[in-house]
């Protein structure tokens, strides 16, 4: 009996041996460096329709060697270049995440506010609601991790970066600039900026050329801890903008698998929804159904009907993109419900040219309708309007007063997702995937927390 209990106390032993010794091999595994590449207008149809003018190490290779998703999406509407980073980087939707815009109205000073603007500090992500990738892997290496981000316009660096980076750099003319936000301010990229000055005539360079200098000269993967480096390239319609954006992808492989293998590298590469304008001549010329809907004008109109149901009043307090807003005050002072007020200016609106649809924000809140789940993912009660107007596929949307003007858009542009390095195998995906499922898959490469609003499954 005591021979038999030797030999199950020396099993189980070896078998406690080999569960840690298998948990040592999987934490070895993990990357030393993961590169986070977002490349704003970036388009699946583009991308593999200029395949033949590619070189052997970019694109390419990328397309070849990767694991390709080639039908992404986001899970909101409307979505931007900020908040599609912002929705990327914290693996939830701007419901949560608080960045529904490069800019939204500030209620309390009815001015247009910048999504990383800050009177304090010049810029900062304190608009960002929620933890980001970089954030957690920050606080699970208890901030020894390395967390950089460069890209051309201050919104993709500071959103990519998070709260918590070392630093984040963006193209200011003809300088790089950054933010005192981050503290203690890392000495190489205060050096860096003020050293070195970016190619305003090639946005995509200048990153590039950061991205590496950092990877070289920051420490960048030289420990047993992960470290992260996030970029923003800048894609166009056109194919020469491809071609030139296939030699910067080739530079920066290159370039970091000079320094550290490419199994200890995992590269994550997606596009942001495209937002090329329509070409208004084209749609009139080929007889297709467009128009131009004034919202200031409506809103003056809204504004009207309202007083002659409720009394003469200034109700419509401003509006902004397809968002307007009503004076509180006001309807509390007149002792009306905003439900009632709302539902009235739904009604009215509905019944003007080049309006498809109207949404009011109780709708959104408490609406649980599949239908609406993209409008209310891509609302956030403290930086929308009262009512939010959808306007007819192929209308522009004109501001008068602000000079601003968008068109509207509903059809699907997918764009892909890339996952190459780290022992990924290479696999080509038709499936329709989700952006917010990116981050939580990073965090499960890396054996850390997904971001803390994040609820989505890992992409891989």
């Amino acid at each position: 009996m005591m021979m038999k209990n030797k030999y199950l106390y020396i099993t189980l032993l070896s078998l406690l041996g080999l569960s840690a010794e298998a948990q040592q091999q999987l934490i070895a595994q993990a990357p030393r460096l993961v590169v986070s590449i977002t490349i704003d207008q970036l388009r699946t149809d583009y991308l593999e329709t200029y395949v033949p003018l590619y070189g052997a190490d970019g694109l390419r290779r990328l397309l070849a060697e990767g694991k390709v998703f080639t039908n992404g999406s986001y899970s909101f509407t409307p979505v931007d270049r900020a908040s599609a980073i912002a929705s990327l980087h914290t693996g939830t939707v701007p419901y949560y995440n608080g960045i529904t815009a490069e800019e939204w109205l500030d209620k309390q000073t009815l001015r247009p506010q910048n999504c990383v603007r800050d009177q304090k500090l010049g810029y900062s992500p304190q608009f960002l609601a929620t933890s980001t990738i970089s954030d957690e892997l920050k606080m699970a290496t208890n901030g020894v991790a390395k967390v950089f981000a460069f890209a051309p316009t201050a919104d993709a660096a500071i959103l990519s970066a998070g709260h918590a980076a070392d630093g984040a750099a963006w193209i200011n003319g003809s300088q790089w600039a950054t933010t005192t936000y981050y503290r203690p301010l890392n000495q190489w990229l205060s050096g860096f900026t003020r050293l070195f000055h970016p190619d305003t005539s090639d946005v995509n360079k200048s990153v590039t050329d950061a991205a590496l200098h950092c990877i070289q000269q920051a420490g960048i993967g030289n420990d047993d801890k992960t470290d992260l480096v996030s970029l923003t390239y800048q894609a166009g319609s056109q194919m020469e903008s491809y071609v030139a954006l296939d030699r910067q992808v080739a530079q920066l492989l290159n370039g970091i698998e000079r320094q550290l293998t490419r199994d200890r590298v995992l590269f994550v590469i997606t596009g942001t929804t495209s937002r090329e304008e329509e070409d208004e001549g084209n749609q009139e010329r080929f007889r297709i159904p467009t128009g131009t809907f004034h919202i200031n004008r409506t809103a003056n109109l809204l504004n009207m009907y309202l007083g002659a149901v409720f009394g003469s009043a200034k109700y419509v307090e401003f509006c902004h993109q397809n968002h307007i807003y009503f004076n509180h005050q006001l309807l509390r002072q007149k002792n009306l419900n905003l439900s009632d007020v709302c539902s009235r200016s739904q009604e009215f609106l509905l019944q003007i040219t080049g309006v498809r649809n109207v949404y009011t924000a109780n709708q959104l809140l408490t609406s649980d309708s599949y239908q609406l789940e993209t409008i209310r993912n891509g609302f956030n009660v403290e930086k929308c309007g009262d009512l939010i107007v959808d306007i007819a596929p192929g209308w522009k949307l004109v501001n008068e007063n602000s000079l601003k003007q968008s068109s509207s858009r509903s059809a699907h542009v997918p764009f892909p997702i890339i996952v190459y390095g780290a022992g990924t195998q290479a696999e080509r995906i038709q499936t329709p995937v989700t952006v917010d499922r990116i981050a939580p898959a990073i965090a499960r490469a890396i054996r850390i927390r997904a971001p803390n609003a994040c609820v989505a499954a890992p992409l891989f």
